[in-house]
């Protein structure tokens, strides 16, 4: 009788299985030219961010340039333990969560505002003017932007020259060559360089709000600032939730560029963080097992704290990326 059971559970199981990879190729046959479009995406992304994960394997050897994997020694986390060891680890771990903190809040806050502000622009004309202005600096190089900085603010720029001559400084300040303005400069770049860019997103997801609630607004009595605070900001609240949980992800990855070419001796105490780092001591100096261990080390923490926060906003908000 137990047998006759059994069997009967083991092809119930079969059936459903069965029925359940029918349902998945009507799917794919009734979706193909949508899968066909995305094959090259997904090629692309195979090839180009999977394939290579394979070199994740360089960080627990002793690895040299132009020699093979299978004559290098075994070092197992070696690479992980040295990086908090080095004297300035924690400095730069320190840079890191600091200019990265500062973008998650000020930098992640202001695309917001600036989509409000575009939202509650009623002439089309003037409207699409600010956009176009505001979008422009994503398009600029970041050397070219470390060039106008440099233009701006060095010694011999021209806010110096400005001041100097209106009698407000006697000599010219050293904004690029000292530490404490350097986190406020870099934020300040990155907002100007990406704010624009950063609220298409939101201004998408302001138009898909339901514009009878807004002439519902209006006969409450509710008035500009009302409707943007009691309506536009609850109708584009997944969106900002959905974009700050991966916004934690990159907590570890302040920036490279801007660092790099913003960045002076003097301001290193500031600057360096674990991007500019690897690249000083670990490419530019051939110990790509060490660059590799602390690169994976943080895409390992950046995935851990986006499962900590997803997990703590679906608790408290119900809104989550899974």
């Amino acid at each position: 009788m137990q047998e006759i059971q059994t069997k009967a559970a083991s092809t119930k199981q079969n059936t459903e299985l069965l029925d359940r990879l029918r349902k998945i190729r009507k799917r794919l046959y009734r979706e193909r030219e949508l899968w066909f479009i995305n094959s090259f995406a997904l090629a692309w992304v195979i090839i180009f961010a999977y394939v290579p994960m394979y070199g994740i394997i360089y960080s627990f050897f002793d690895y040299f340039p132009g020699k093979k994997l299978s004559e290098s020694e075994f070092v197992g986390l070696k690479y992980y333990i040295e990086f908090f060891t080095l004297p300035d680890a924690w400095l730069i771990i320190r840079n890191t969560l600091v200019i990265s903190g500062l973008g998650l809040t000020i930098g992640f806050v202001s695309p917001i505002l600036l989509a409000l502000f575009i939202n509650e622009i009623k002439s089309f004309k003037f409207k699409r003017l600010i956009q176009t202005i505001s979008y422009l600096p994503h398009f600029v190089s970041w050397i070219v932007v470390a060039s106008i900085i440099f233009t701006m603010l060095g010694s011999e720029g021209i806010v110096n020259d400005v001041l100097m001559k209106a009698g407000l400084i006697n000599q010219p300040l050293s904004i690029l060559g000292e530490g404490k303005y350097f986190w406020g400069l870099l934020t300040t770049s990155n907002i100007w360089k990406g704010v624009g860019w950063a609220s298409i997103i939101y201004l998408a997801a302001i138009a898909g709000i339901d514009q009878e609630l807004y002439q519902a607004g209006a006969v409450d009595g509710l008035g500009r600032f009302g409707m943007a605070w009691h309506i536009t900001l609850p109708g584009i609240r997944p969106t900002v939730i959905l974009l700050f949980i991966l916004g934690i992800g990159s907590l570890l990855n302040a920036g490279f560029e801007q660092q790099l070419l913003l960045g002076t001796p003097m301001t290193r105490e500031y600057h360096e963080v674990i991007d500019t780092y690897v690249y000083r001591y670990g490419i530019q100096l051939g110990r790509y097992s060490f660059a590799t261990a602390v690169g994976f080390m943080s895409a390992i923490i950046g995935l851990a704290l986006v499962l900590i926060t997803n997990k703590l906003s679906k608790k408290l908000t119900d809104y989550s990326i899974i």
